[in-house]
């Protein structure tokens, strides 16, 4: 789904916000009435007529934005190159609105920057960049991990079980987006047993922007091993939290970040 500054892109296929069933309306009994009996003293009552799907724009935005958030990862929106909101519209099948919107939100989140009367630029990010956020991250997600690995007992581990499976079979699938999205999910999932949302918040923030692309490449050519090694660690982690074993959990998440440090290397 790519736009470059001359305005061209490739096709795609349109969709749109789908609106639930409308719901009908019950006309109350008329006071006094009994059934079956013709009151004529009394008008009838009108009929209301049925109400009208309505197409909720926030959700079209927020539709919008996470085919945005998968274009990012996946490569197809490039470091450098400016999209056009009107062009992207035609892509989705939905108006200049909501795309703008969309990337009004990533310009806030740092991915992309606006430029005037032509649309949005992809940020160019460089491997120290990605080093940084690596650092960010452990520094949040090491310690509360291992706070974790001595209060939580193994029967919450065991039932997270099936989203670090899920992260491997992410994987498998050679496809960047659908592995980030699965990797945020375990991720998340584990640091909302510490119950504080504001370190969740956080550290989901830079999970998203440490899975942008570099320029040149980095994790936009990792292939499909990296991902299922990377996905694998998941599993591994959760063995050594089910045990208990706080040395293979730090040499695990440490190792963790390590490599999602140095993979534009």
């Amino acid at each position: 789904m790519r736009q470059g500054a001359q305005g061209s892109a490739d096709t795609g296929t349109p969709w749109a916000a789908a609106a639930g069933p409308a719901g009908s309306a019950r006309v109350p009994q008329q006071a006094g009435a009994v059934r079956g009996e013709h009151t004529h003293s009394e008008p009838p009552a009108p009929v209301v007529p049925r109400a009208r799907p309505v197409v909720q724009r926030a959700s079209v935005r927020g539709q919008i934005l996470a085919a945005l958030r998968a274009a990012l990862v996946a490569g197809d929106l490039r470091p450098g190159e400016v999209y056009s909101a009107p062009v992207l519209g035609e892509r989705f099948g939905v108006s200049a609105t909501p795309v703008r919107e969309a990337m009004q939100q990533l310009a806030l989140e740092g991915a992309v920057e606006v430029v005037p009367n032509r649309g949005f630029r992809v940020v160019e990010r460089g491997v120290r960049e990605l080093a940084e956020l690596a650092e960010v991250r452990a520094l949040i997600e090491v310690p509360v991990m291992l706070r974790l690995a001595r209060t939580v007992p193994a029967e919450r581990w065991a039932e997270m079980r099936p989203l670090a499976e899920a992260t491997v079979r992410a994987a498998s699938t050679g496809c960047r987006a659908t592995y980030a999205e699965s990797d945020r999910g375990f991720h998340r999932a584990v640091l909302s047993l510490s119950g504080n949302e504001q370190l969740v918040q956080i550290a989901e923030d830079l999970h998203r922007r440490a899975q942008w692309p570099l320029v040149g490449g980095g994790p936009g050519i990792r292939g499909r091993g990296d991902l299922v090694a990377d996905a694998h660690e998941h599993t591994a982690l959760l063995d050594a939290l089910i045990a208990r074993d706080l040395d293979a959990v730090r040499a695990l998440v440490g190792e963790h970040f390590a490599g999602a440090g140095a993979a534009g290397a």
